[in-house]
Order: C-alpha cells, then sequence, then structure tokens
C-alpha cells in the first residue's frame, strides 16, 4: 500500500491490520505539507504485528521492482495467457507471481488544486508515472487487484448535482485534477489489455484527526484555536461534501472485492457550507473566528455533492460518521497535541 504515512493512507493501513492482514507500506515522507503529521500517523502504525514500512518514492521505478521481487518467494517465471471480453491477453505472456500480494492500494498522491498551478511537474510525476509503474509491475508480477484513489476534482463547473461517476471529466479545472484524470486512464488501460480488477475511488474532501493541513477543516481548527484571522476565499457559501476519513477507509477495503473494473463516488452526500462549518468549530473551541474573506481561487469549484448509490450497491456502503461527530472528534485531536498542531503550517494566502 503506497502512501502509508498519508492521511488516508495511514487509516487503511490501521483498519487492514486490525483485520488481521499483512500490509506492505510504501511512503517517501516528502515534504508537500509539515512531515510532523507524517511521523506522528506512522508512530500508530509502527511495531504492530502484520505491518512493515519502506521509505521510497513511486516514481522510483527500480526500487519498487525490487520491493515486488523480496517478496517473490522464488515462485519463478510461469507461462500465463488471457483472452477474453474487454482485455487482449498476451499469449504466452511471462509473469512473474509474487507470494503474498493480494492487491496494491495507490494512495501516494501529490493532492491539492492550489498548489498544483503552481508546481504541476510533481503533480504528473507522482499521480501519473507513480501510478503507471504501479500497475505495470502489477502486471509483470501478476498481482491481480488494484485500487487507485482518485477525486472529486474531476468534475468541473458545468457537471450537474450530486455528480455521478459517469458525468463528463474531460474538463479538469487544475493539472491536479488532470493528473488524476490520465491515473484513471491508464488504469482501464491494464484492466484493458491485461485483464487487472480495477477499483478507482472519488474521494469527497476527506477530513478528520491528524488530517492535511491545507485542507480547510483543520486550518479552521488551528486557527479558531490559536485566535488567528480565519482566511475565507470567496463568500464562504460555497459548499463541500466533507467525508470522514474512517468512512473513506472502510469504503476503500470494501473496494478489494473483484469488481472487473469500477469507478465508485466516496462521499457523505450531504454538503456543508464552509461558513456553518466554522460555525460548529467555533462552537466546540469556544471561540470566535476572525474571519478575512479573499477572492475566490479560479481553480476551485463553487460546490461539491457526491452521489453515492453506486457505492451502496457495489459494496454496501454508507457514511457513518456525521459532521457534527466528524469535527468533534478533529478538534480533540487537535486538543491532545496542541503542543505542536498549533505549529503545523497550513499554507494559507
Amino acid at each position: 500500500m503506497t502512501g502509508a504515512a498519508g492521511f488516508i493512507g495511514s487509516r487503511v493501513a490501521g483498519l487492514l491490520l486490525e483485520n488481521g492482514d499483512a500490509v506492505v507500506g510504501v511512503d517517501n515522507l516528502n515534504d508537500a505539507y509539515d512531515v510532523r503529521l507524517k511521523h506522528w500517523r506512522l508512530r500508530q502504525l509502527e511495531g504492530r504485528p502484520g505491518f512493515e514500512f519502506h521509505r521510497l518514492d513511486v516514481c522510483d521505478r527500480r526500487a519498487l521492482r525490487e520491493l515486488f521481487e523480496q517478496g517473490s518467494g522464488g515462485a519463478g517465471e510461469r507461462e500465463r495467457g488471457r483472452a477474453g471480453e474487454g482485455e487482449r491477453g498476451r499469449e504466452g505472456e511471462r509473469e512473474r507471481g509474487r507470494v503474498g500480494i493480494d492487491a496494491v492500494i495507490n494512495l501516494a498522491a501529490r493532492a491539492g488544486v492550489r498548489q498544483s498551478v503552481e508546481n504541476p511537474w510533481v503533480y504528473i510525476d507522482t499521480n501519473v508515472t507513480g501510478t503507471l509503474n504501479l500497475l505495470e509491475l502489477c502486471r509483470e508480477f501478476g498481482v491481480r487487484k488494484f485500487v487507485l484513489a482518485s477525486t472529486s476534482s474531476l468534475y468541473g463547473k458545468d457537471n450537474p448535482m450530486p455528480y455521478r461517476e459517469d458525468a463528463n471529466t474531460d474538463h479538469p479545472l487544475s493539472p491536479y485534477a488532470a493528473s488524476k484524470k490520465a491515473a484513471e486512464a491508464l488504469c482501464y488501460t491494464y484492466h484493458y489489455l491485461y485483464g487487472i480488477d480495477v477499483t478507482v475511488f472519488r474521494y469527497f474532501t476527506v477530513y478528520g484527526p491528524a488530517g492535511r493541513p491545507d485542507m480547510s477543516l483543520f486550518r479552521f481548527v488551528q486557527w479558531i484555536s490559536e485566535g488567528r484571522p480565519v482566511t475565507v476565499f470567496g463568500d464562504g457559501q460555497q459548499s463541500r461534501d466533507f467525508t470522514y476519513v474512517d468512512d473513506i477507509a472502510r469504503g476503500t477495503i470494501a473496494g478489494l472485492k473483484p469488481l472487473t473494473y469500477a469507478t465508485i463516488n466516496l462521499g457523505s452526500d450531504k454538503p456543508l457550507v464552509l461558513l456553518q462549518a466554522i460555525q460548529l468549530i467555533e462552537q466546540l473551541v469556544g471561540c470566535k473566528a476572525e474571519i478575512e474573506f479573499k477572492p475566490r481561487h479560479p481553480a476551485d469549484v463553487v460546490a461539491t455533492w457526491a452521489d453515492i448509490s453506486q457505492a451502496w450497491e457495489l459494496l454496501g456502503w454508507t457514511p457513518k460518521v456525521g459532521y457534527e461527530q466528524g469535527i468533534e472528534n478533529l478538534v480533540e485531536w487537535y486538543r491532545a497535541n496542541r503542543d505542536w498542531a498549533r505549529e503545523i503550517r497550513t499554507g494559507a494566502g
């Protein structure tokens, strides 16, 4: 599982370990945001039975390949030919089977709409080339299941809401969204050519304890708790389909089942207006926010709202944690870690 020290990845790994699964975690621990958060999450996993961690970059194809080879168990090479509906089998294709790898969950990503406008190259490297490297290794080593973390940012300003998975996503508004669109396309190509079973998840604004500091709810909790001005881009009436991290992790694990090829929204289906979120945090923290409004970034959408009917139909998944409880959990985590969390850079402005 890549992105093991990430916000979503660390929670997915934790739930897998609780289920008795073995997790080979991969993360390069980059400084896209304050690495103290990544180290904190990693500490929750280290030493637990079944967890193995490797610090490496998904863009490093050689290092990834060595990691796959380490677990091959001397299985050697075997001949396998496949041909069937929706794929082109390579007759007599030589593949190595890796003992013990049932699936690859690719949660390594450069995320964030605004940052991708400033530095699009790193988004292409991680989100596109990294995904390609993993898919190619799945092909070579015979790993039959691949899960990709994608994003609701693929849905543009012209898509009707709530967003359905079959909506047109050909007009991404940011390099981040474009890179995830490319990753999704590669997943379909490898499914078509090599029969890899793929689940693509489009996550909707994930939040919760130890979340990404560039996301609005983390920043609002920090700023209000520390009496700092709260920056709101736009008029504050924009809404987001905030989804609690534990719900996202449950859905991701459910997506390990055989689905052939599926794209699935994971969201709350209950968009929350930013100013309402600020009011709730004010109540929980016990402080009034000093709000500073700034112009809306052109890459930001006004609203997100997930149609999650397919998640229920295919996975039996629905979100369980409401906004009030989820934001309260985030505030409690911040209080418990305030001595260092107050210093986390939020990337505001």
